[in-house]
């Protein structure tokens, strides 16, 4: 199948009415989505990040390119569950509805490290807070779906490094502590570990929760500041595997807006840019015990959240 030719400024729809909430999304992949987005007049976007001062500037151009746009900045650190759950809390009181969901925010190949709930940096950052979240937000998805024309969506921003998780896919034993030793290349395995998870988990809630659309998005290899922050050492892998594959900065975040708003987007899919219907290329991906032994782990891990 080949990519769709997609021009998020002229084939998004209107977005009249919508409440839309973002992840990450002072920079990067997130700050594009929202440029984009609010060009199409929802009734708000809502996003997340740690650092108010690109939030507010954020804010104030988007208010000079849509000024009938409500834009909502809540401060959240996704990788603490506790602050996850304040996070859901101020957009639960903030709207009665949510249209669009994107589990943006993310962290790369970073050195070993754990939480502040104790699990690997990686995993609690890329699934973990994004599952709670999900969780703490599921009642007002499902509200709106019920809705008179609604059409709702959840983006889980996987990537192909799923390809890289350790042979045994997730590693749960170890993942309340930092992994240092996991898989050849640990850093990319750890992160590859993490979004297989984000893959994985996607597939099960678009099981349990059909009434909603859950895609899990693979935006391209795209140089934003998420991966120029790695080491050169880090980068080096990656830049020799997809020299002259890279897309541009400025187009990293056109997949997931086409998840967010086209026509004929499939419920549980895995697309890799731009609206492909990707074949997964690892076992791990389509190992539907593992993905099922992932959503009872995460249902334990979350429970007394």
């Amino acid at each position: 199948m080949s990519s769709i030719n997609f021009n998020p400024d002229k084939e998004i729809p209107s977005l009249a009415g919508k409440v839309i909430f973002i992840t990450g999304g002072t920079a990067g992949l997130g700050s594009g989505s929202i440029r984009a987005l609010a060009k199409h007049e929802p009734a708000q976007i809502i996003f997340s990040g740690r650092n108010e001062k690109s939030a507010n500037a954020l804010i104030e151009d988007v208010r000079k390119q849509s000024p009938n746009v409500k834009v909502t900045f809540v401060r959240c650190d996704i990788s603490s569950l506790a602050s996850v759950q304040e996070c859901a809390i101020t957009i639960k009181s903030t709207t009665d509805r949510l249209d669009i969901f994107m589990l943006n925010a993310g962290i790369m190949a970073v050195p070993p490290a754990t939480s502040a709930d104790g699990y690997e940096i990686q995993f609690a950052t890329n699934h973990l807070g994004h599952a709670l979240l999900v969780k703490l937000l599921l009642p007002l998805l499902q509200h709106t779906a019920k809705l008179p024309g609604a059409d709702v969506r959840v983006i889980n921003m996987t990537s192909i490094a799923y390809q890289q998780a350790p042979s045994q896919g997730i590693d749960f034993a170890t993942l309340k502590s930092s992994q240092a030793n996991l898989g050849l290349l640990n850093k990319w395995a750890r992160y590859g570990q993490s979004k297989l998870a984000q893959m994985l988990y996607t597939d099960e809630l678009a099981s349990h929760y059909p009434e909603i659309t859950w895609v899990s998005i693979h935006p391209g290899v795209i140089l934003t500041g998420l991966f120029e922050n790695t080491t050169f050492l880090t980068r080096l892998p990656v830049l020799l595997l997809n020299f002259g594959k890279t897309t541009p900065v400025e187009q990293g975040h056109y997949a997931q807006c086409w998840a967010a708003t086209a026509k004929g987007v499939v419920n549980g899919m895995y697309y890799e840019p731009i609206g492909i219907k990707a074949k997964r290329t690892t076992s791990q991906a389509r190992d539907t015990k593992l993905a099922a032994k992932l959503w009872e782990w995460t249902q334990t891990e979350l429970a007394k959240w």
